[in-house]
């Protein structure tokens, strides 16, 4: 017998030890069974499950648990991102914490010794918690961005993509975080909203005629300035266009230059030009051939390209000393508040400088053409569909792709540069680059380069070469000390994890992968560049479909944040109730295109649901419900049996064809509706004469059919809620005579014909149940008490319905608590009609209730509702209010306008029976 509750604290462990065990998270190796793969967004090594975690690992649990059942070759393939930033800032901060200790002081070998050791101790932490979640990876498959395999997929497409030239060396603009004295991508970048100011200089003009005022929030970058402009079309400034201006401070001559840039309606309409520390600059600055002078060294301290008294200078230290220098040159013309938005290292908190150094970037406009045929032709869908229109916009705009990075973790560049033959070469000790997959092979390019007399041997610490007698004798390669952008290994992932370059039997099988579920803020940095590498080194997409999912949020709406303490931990949650509450409760809130909203009382309510189940195959076990041999669903004889066979083949065909959609929130909603409602509810309430009767067939059919229903619920639920149908299923075994399935994991999905489905069933069942709901919403509607038992009348109705109500009367009469069931011709003075399927039927309830207080009462309710009806719509039309107010707010007072008008109809139909008494 089931014990009276499911303790989630003891079944869970047990039971995803058993599953994985068992060997059943890998794909079936029967040949003849239809691949179906998914590779895992890799997490980063550093991490921890968060909630957007806990969302985006459910819905690829649901989908694969889901095809695994539908007896495919089903493969969800983990792993974890080396995360070079995120994981060499946690090693940097152990050891200052440590000792004081810098990874300079170690030196670049000890310090990458220490990040393996740290990630052989600490890495695996969010891989056991997706455990905890209930994920049915193939844990065998395991992959890890910097392992072997992996590590020369990357040399390999790195290589290739140079020797096609799609990766080359350039020198532009990145964004720069001067605490790690590296590039990082747009996506490591934060915008932050902060009070600053704009400071207004006066610009000289050279020939003494006057003076150019422009404005800028970043004073020092005037130091590198190299040029002003103007919009061609403002009359103000047409008479010095190609004039020049005396550069303050500097003392230099820069051009004014016409250009469509500037806003002739913006401050004075002029702008200072500094193409080395602006990306709009940058490009004015290439469509002009302006110099493009950098005036900060890597921790962003002014450099030696600015005059002499600055040198050295932190930036925001030379800021103050620009502005003093400006005010005592009588040029600093106004200082004018503003609040403006500052972008931020995401991990460092300092701000970010646009930066103009030589970096590797690769031809992503080349790539992303096939990438974007792809999707217009559909070979790869997003859903929703509406994310294409994000992702065309962004690669049918794309910059070059900047993938080299200034860290010590990391996929290192395979990149080693020796001197250039030519004596007048700029960096002539390492002017010459060898891109190769190992060093040997980049060795035996240098000896064919260097010639047959030439030594050559890689030596990081002392490159360059030595000469006798005036001639090449020795070279020595320094390797590329920077590595490769995250996202360049994790472009790869779909394919590199499953053995490429080799012919793995894996790529053959899995490849290209299904499903793919994410979130849309790595739209650009993930998926794109997945889809761009895929195409490029397989010829085919990584994925067939791209799901996007929603962003969790607080129960208010609000963006969960550490600062607003508003976090919930999915650990937490788990521990609190259970992995199964908390993937019902993101599955089935995870409709397309919204938010969810998150709050542990939505956890509970689905918490109760699992109990509502538990509790209905406990009252199965105790009426000695079980599945007979043999057991045809389409052959029960009883209304209520036909009835909950149709209803079952209904809904598995609807959960069948929501989870082939991706219609999660579907699948949940209509799970649910099927379970608590149909069975749980109605069918466990109507069978119980049934069950407890004197006629012995209907009561074995009536076991037997309970006993099949929920041995197809289980099945149904089990990618939902995988542990409790899992316990379920091993602990009411006597349930179900004959299961061929040891575990529900691998159980046969329910593949129902639509012939169960009966009308004439569904039309009594239906007739039962309706009369009872809309008699008891007329008792609730009108306060009628729970003690008060008035017949209910049978005024109107055809043939078959008074059969059916006069032979379920005493049914109808227990569960809408009412005296009997009677038929008369007209119904009493003080009798409340209502309108089942084409019947009339009736409450007399004026002896139970005070009619006039009651139409006070509702007249009352509806007035008070519609005045906060009228308040809230007013407030929600105002356009400032939308504008200004957070979105948080807008949207829950769209929801208590949507609840109020829900809630005044419900009293106004109450109100409108009254009127008819």
């Amino acid at each position: 017998m089931l014990d009276k509750t499911f303790d989630p604290k003891t079944a869970e462990p047990r039971l995803y030890q058993a599953w994985e065990a068992s060997g059943g998270f890998a794909p079936t190796d029967d040949p003849n069974a239809e691949p179906f793969s998914i590779v895992i967004p890799p997490p980063n090594v550093t991490g921890s499950l968060h909630i957007g975690h806990a969302l985006n690992n459910t819905l690829q649990d649901v989908l694969i648990r889901f095809e695994r059942m539908r007896g495919k070759a089903a493969l969800w393939l983990p792993g974890t991102d080396h995360a070079g930033i995120a994981t060499q800032m946690v090693v940097e901060r152990q050891l200052a914490q440590a000792g004081n200790q810098s990874r300079r002081d170690m030196g670049r070998d000890d310090f990458v010794a220490k990040v393996w050791e740290w990630k052989a101790q600490s890495g695996g932490t969010i891989v056991n918690q997706l455990r905890r979640l209930g994920a049915s990876c193939d844990w065998s498959r395991e992959r890890f961005t910097l392992d072997e395999g992996l590590s020369a997929a990357v040399r390999k497409v790195f290589v290739q993509l140079h020797k096609e030239k799609l990766i080359y060396r350039d020198k532009r603009l990145v964004n720069w975080d001067p605490h790690f004295q590296t590039a990082i991508s747009d996506l490591e970048v934060e915008a932050r909203e902060v009070d600053g100011h704009y400071w207004h200089f006066a610009y000289p003009l050279e020939d003494g005629s006057g003076e150019i005022v422009v404005a800028t929030t970043r004073p020092e970058t005037m130091l590198g300035d190299t040029a002003v402009a103007v919009h061609p079309d403002d009359e103000r400034y047409k008479a010095v266009v190609g004039k020049a201006v005396r550069l303050p401070i500097v003392n230099r001559p820069i051009p004014i230059i016409a250009d469509e840039y500037p806003d002739p309606e913006k401050g004075s309409g002029a702008v200072k030009i500094t193409p080395a520390h602006d990306f709009n600059d940058f490009a004015v600055g290439k469509r002009h051939s302006l110099p493009m002078i950098n005036i900060f060294d890597d921790f962003a301290r002014i450099n030696d390209n600015a005059p002499p008294e600055y040198r050295g200078l932190d930036r925001f230290e030379a800021r103050k000393k620009v502005i003093a220098a400006f005010e005592e040159l009588g040029l600093l013309r106004e200082i004018e508040k503003t609040r403006h938005t500052v972008p931020h290292g995401d991990r460092s908190g300092v701000v970010v400088e646009p930066y103009l150094t030589d970096q590797w970037y690769v031809a992503a406009d080349v790539l992303a053409k096939p990438a974007i045929k792809a999707v217009e032709e559909g070979d790869t869908v997003f859903v929703p569909k509406n994310w294409e229109k994000t992702y065309f916009e962004w690669m049918r705009n794309i910059q070059p792709w900047c993938v080299s990075r200034q860290l010590w973790w990391g996929h290192r560049i395979p990149a080693w540069y020796g001197p250039s033959l030519d004596p007048e070469a700029k960096d002539k000790h390492t002017a010459k680059v060898f891109v190769a997959e190992t060093a040997e092979e980049a060795l035996d390019e240098a000896r064919r380069f260097y010639g047959p007399d030439v030594a050559v041997e890689v030596d990081d610490n002392f490159p360059g070469w030595e000469k006798v007698n005036g001639v090449f004798s020795k070279v020595r390669l320094k390797q590329d000390e920077d590595v490769l952008d995250t996202w360049f290994s994790s472009g790869l992932w779909p394919f590199s994890t499953m053995g490429w370059p080799e012919k793995t039997s894996d790529l053959a099988r899995f490849y290209p992968t299904h499903t793919l579920i994410t979130g849309f803020d790595i739209i650009f940095f993930w998926v794109a560049r997945m889809m761009m590498q895929g195409l490029h080194f397989t010829g085919e997409v990584p994925f067939k479909r791209v799901f996007i999912n929603a962003l969790v949020r607080d129960a208010s709406g609000a963006k969960m944040s550490k600062s607003k303490g508003n976090v919930l931990d999915p650990l937490e949650l788990v521990d609190e109730f259970g992995a199964d509450a908390l993937r019902f409760t993101l599955t089935a809130m995870s409709g397309q295109a919204r938010d969810i909203k998150l709050s542990r009382q939505r956890i509970e309510g689905y918490r109760n649901f699992g109990t509502k189940l538990w509790n209905a195959s406990r009252f199965c076990q105790v009426n000695g419900c079980a599945r007979a041999e043999g057991f045809d669903p389409a052959a029960v004889k009883a209304p209520l049996n036909r009835w909950i066979v149709g209803e079952t083949q209904r809904t598995a065909a609807a959960v069948t064809a929501a989870l082939d959609g991706c219609g999660f929130d579907e699948t949940a909603n209509g799970l649910y509706r099927f379970i608590w409602n149909q069975f749980c509810d109605w069918y466990v309430e109507l069978a119980k004469p049934l069950l407890t009767g004197a006629d012995e067939a209907a009561k074995a059919e009536t076991q037997a059919t309970a006993a099949w229903v929920l041995d197809v619920i289980l099945k149904l639920l089990h990618p939902v809620m995988p542990f409790i149908t899992e316990e379920l299923w091993q602990q009411t075994a006597d349930l179900g005579a004959a299961r061929a399935e040891r575990q529900l994991m691998t159980a046969r999905w329910p593949d129902l014909p639509a012939s169960l489905v009966d009308a004439a069933a569904d039309a009594e069942i239906g007739l039962i149940i309706d009369t009872i709901t809309e008699g008891r919403s007329v008792r609730q509607g009108l306060n009628v008490p729970l003690s008060a038992q008035p017949p209910l009348l049978v005024i109107e109705a055809r043939p078959e319905q008074r059969a059916v109500l006069g032979a379920s009367a005493a049914l109808v009469a227990r569960l809408l608590r009412v005296s009997g069931v009677e038929f008369v011709e007209a119904a009493p003075a003080g009798s409340i009609p209502f309108v089942v399927d084409g019947a009339t039927l009736a409450l007399p309830v004026a002896e139970f209730i005070d009619i006039a207080a009651e139409r006070a009462r509702l007249t009352k309710e509806v007035a008070s509702l519609a005045g906060e009806i009228e308040k809230t719509a007013k407030k929600l039309g105002n356009a400032d209010f939308i504008a200004r107010a957070p979105e948080e707010v807008v949207e829950e007072n769209r929801e208590r306008l949507a609840d109020a008008q829900a809630a005044k109809a419900k009293l106004e139909a109450a109100l409108a029976r009254l009127q008819t008494v």
